[in-house]
């Protein structure tokens, strides 16, 4: 059965189908030894050869990560500056690449795979997949804030869609701060951080908990856990 070429692509881990269509594009991708430039070009996964720059593209056990990201770690696969990446924090031997970003300063949860469609389909507005933080906060918001949250927020790019945003207890560590828990669907950038801000109570420490049904658990900073057939397959359902 053919399918469209960054389709293809992005399921044998090459990368996001939509990185997959800029390498299209870009003349990088032959079909049984022609040059494919073309996005509505479709090919027989099984009976074409593919090739990326040259090397025929084979297909890579699928998969799917759950990593405790730590503060001080860089979402990407590598890093000019020579800082620490997630990928060095994960012993695969498959490609796999991040599902979405977290902050450098942020912690949590971070999925990462080389099913370049599922993270497509993961990543794109329309399907409104949630997150939940934990965000510690200057001082402790009062309803007005937390309504604000839960009604969007004017930031520079525009108003946020409603969150939903509760007080979770005062802050432990940070005298005059709280913990806030704050669930949203978009994913612009420091978009926590900046509504945070935009209430008036600055976010001292970030910590994604959750994101679709998936939580943390009792997943140490640092470690990462294989998902299961049955975890994938909701994923994929969403």
């Amino acid at each position: 059965m053919e399918e469209r070429l960054q389709k293809i692509l992005a399921g044998r881990g090459v990368a996001s189908r939509r990185k997959c269509e800029a390498l299209i594009v870009a003349g990088r991708v032959k079909v049984n030894g022609q040059t494919v430039t073309e996005l509505g070009f479709r090919a027989d996964p099984v009976r074409d050869r593919i090739e990326l720059d040259g090397k025929p593209i084979k297909s890579e056990t699928l998969r799917y990560v759950l990593f405790h990201k730590p503060k001080g770690v860089i979402t990407s696969v590598t890093d000019p500056q020579g800082r620490k990446t997630v990928i060095d924090c994960i012993d695969l031997k498959e490609r796999i690449y991040p599902v979405g970003r977290l902050d450098y300063d942020t912690s949590g949860l971070l999925l990462l795979t080389n099913d370049g469609d599922l993270t497509n389909r993961l990543t794109h507005p329309s399907f409104e997949i949630e997150k939940t933080y934990e965000a510690t906060v200057r001082g402790l918001p009062r309803q007005e804030a937390l309504e604000s949250l839960r009604k969007g927020v004017l930031l520079e790019d525009g108003m946020t869609a409603p969150a939903q945003a509760k007080l979770l207890r005062a802050a432990r560590r940070a005298a005059g701060s709280a913990v806030i828990q704050l669930t949203i669907h978009e994913g612009r950038n420091r978009q926590v951080r900046r509504m945070c801000e935009a209430v008036g109570h600055p976010a001292l420490e970030l910590k994604r908990t959750q994101f679709a049904f998936l939580t943390l658990g009792h997943l140490q900073p640092g470690k990462y856990r294989l998902l299961n057939d049955a975890e994938v397959n909701k994923l994929r359902e969403l």
